[in-house]
């Protein structure tokens, strides 16, 4: 609804400008502060100020005089503040508010026949998730739910790393030492087990007889030659080793959760020939040179001072060379490619679009996401080869641990009638533990660092996922209670009913949903959807202190506040659905 009244006033705006003769290229629609009752407001006076010659407060007032909202459905009214115009709703706007808000789809945006596809996660499958990645997996998660919520067709891919060095070191080591030789793993989990030669390898490397080393590196050497040159029996090696250990890191980020729809491999552009066609289009550049036995591009007309390495001496390959061959494949085949990646691979990033402009591409259908690493309270490091830091697997057990005793001491304050089992507990907190996680840190800017603390994550009386979760929980409370009584919420409403300022504000905050999908998918930024929750729940806490919703005055009141609860449901869940986070029935 809001979508459709900010259309009504952009409409009405321009047409007022154009009577009187003023441009209309930009009409500073904006969101007016939270004490002023006006659905949408405008500072395009302050823009026309010196064009008129005029106050701002005198050109706003000359602009609010040219509309007349009787020609609008859901435009009332229109008035000043100094140099903004404020536009206020119709009844009608209120009352499609609460029935549209009732739909388990409301918010979702019409097709915008346009396919995206979104890499996130991308992990090196070395071992386990750590926490400082977490990041990635749930900011771009999230990022594919808002995309697709705003009507985007949206794959996620997950780009497997198996032919660079990491996982030829992986592989050796693997074939190499006894199970006798490695310590005990920590869980009964693929990553887990295989890890542990993944340290071996790199304990020996560093540390190893020189001559044993040395043979060593020769074998590695081997296995990334052999990738190279497209040998069968090498390649079934190392997936091997690469396939069980993702299959345990994908059973972690099925814990956030966090889905793809494919894993692409990074082998698969070596074998099908596209990177040796990669490699030939980039010696033709007059920016390519052959310096320090290397084929490289010199970057410094985008001012980039390093340049990019693409062919070894060897005539071995880089990551970034297949990284080109697969964002080509990309753009053949999506309208758009977004990547979430950490923002120590700017440089990297940025070289390969500026490669990928070099090959003629148009480098306006890619768009990155970069996020700060997550740190713990202490700061601890983070390193699969060394085996430090903490994994993400800990964080959620963690958790889920501290929610099901936060959730089991709340047992004896519930107000709410329906007795809960070890199964709803347990259920329960791990929809509140993990979605603790996930909004703790979905609910920053991804460029900000930001330390994991579980008191703030967990706290129901702040602005976390169980705050939020609670409103699902309540309003979900309140139309089962309804239901055991008779009571339904009305399917169409007389808005004179819902007619208190507690009222009204949820009102308006419900009607902006569709809008905050819209600006987070926009922006790629679905921390606008966290902030609006946030929002949301202060709001819905304010109505349900004031305003009784079964013990109203008479039944008509009751029907019409069942049915601005039942918007409210639909809303906070599929704003929390949007960001990963479970919406409970009950807590």
């Amino acid at each position: 609804m809001y979508l459709s009244l900010r259309a009504e006033v952009e409409d009405a705006l321009a047409a007022a400008l154009t009577a009187l003769d003023l441009p209309t290229a930009d009409l500073g629609i904006e969101r007016p502060p939270e004490d002023v009752d006006a659905a949408v407001a405008s500072s395009v006076a302050f823009r026309l100020a010196n064009e008129v010659g005029a106050p701002p407060p005198k050109v706003a007032a000359d602009v609010a005089a040219e509309i007349d909202p009787a020609g609008y459905d859901y435009l009332g009214r229109v008035d000043t503040q100094g140099p903004y115009l404020n536009f206020y709703p119709t009844d009608r706007y209120l009352a499609e508010t609460v029935e549209r808000g009732q739909s388990d789809e409301y918010g979702r945006l019409p097709d915008r026949d346009t396919s995206v596809v979104v890499e996130h996660t991308s992990a090196n499958p070395t071992g386990p998730v750590h926490v400082g990645r977490a990041r990635n997996p749930i900011v771009g998660d999230a990022v594919a739910r808002v995309l697709d919520f705003a009507g985007y067709d949206v794959d996620t891919h997950y780009y497997v790393n198996d032919a660079g060095r990491q996982v030829a070191v992986f592989t050796w080591a693997y074939e190499t030492f006894d199970e006798d030789d490695l310590p005990a793993p920590e869980r009964a989990k693929a990553d887990y087990e295989l890890v542990r030669y993944y340290r071996k390898g790199n304990e020996f490397l560093e540390d190893g007889d020189p001559q044993e080393v040395e043979e060593a590196e020769a074998e590695i050497e081997a296995i990334m030659q052999g990738l190279e040159d497209d040998d069968e029996e090498v390649y079934e090696r190392v997936e091997r080793v690469v396939d069980q250990v993702l299959s345990g890191m994908t059973e972690t980020l099925d814990r956030l959760p966090a889905a793809f729809d494919e894993f692409v491999k990074e082998s698969r552009f070596m074998r099908d020939g596209s990177t040796d066609d990669v490699v030939e289009r980039l010696k033709a550049l007059d920016e390519a040179v052959y310096e320090e036995d290397a084929w490289q591009l010199d970057l410094s007309e985008f001012g980039l001072e390093k340049n990019l390495v693409f062919l070894r001496s060897d005539g071995t390959t880089l990551y970034t060379t297949r990284d080109v061959a697969h964002h080509e494949w990309k753009f053949a085949n999506y309208d758009r490619a977004v990547t979430v990646i950490g923002e120590d691979h700017q440089l990297t990033f940025e070289q390969l679009r500026r490669t990928l402009e070099l090959l003629d591409h148009d480098t306006d259908q890619l768009d990155q996401v970069f996020y700060s690493w997550v740190n713990l309270p202490g700061g601890e490091g983070m390193s699969t080869r060394e085996g430090t830091g903490i994994d993400l697997d800990d964080l959620l057990d963690e958790a889920i641990d501290r929610a099901r005793a936060e959730v089991e001491d709340r047992l004896d304050d519930r107000i709410r009638d329906d007795d809960l089992d070890d199964e709803d507990v347990e259920r329960i907190a791990e929809q509140v533990g993990t979605g603790a996680v996930r909004y703790d840190i979905v609910s920053k800017q991804p460029t900000k660092a930001i330390t994991f603390e579980f008191e703030r994550a967990l706290d129901f009386e702040a602005q976390s996922a169980p705050y939020v979760q609670y409103v699902h929980a309540r309003a979900c409370g309140i139309l089962d209670e309804a239901a055991g009584e008779g009571l339904e919420a009305a399917d169409s409403i007389d808005p004179a009913l819902l007619d208190t300022d507690a009222e009204r504000d949820l009102l308006r905050t419900i009607a902006r949903f569709p809008a905050v999908v819209e600006e987070a998918a926009e922006e790629l930024e679905p921390h606008r959807v966290a902030t609006y929750t946030r929002t949301f729940a202060e709001q819905f806490n304010a109505f349900y202190r004031e305003c009784p919703v079964l013990s109203a005055d008479d039944e008509a009141t009751r029907r019409a506040r069942l049915a601005l609860v039942a918007a409210a449901r639909e809303t906070v869940g599929n704003a929390l659905g949007l960001l990963g986070v479970a919406a409970p029935d009950s807590m």
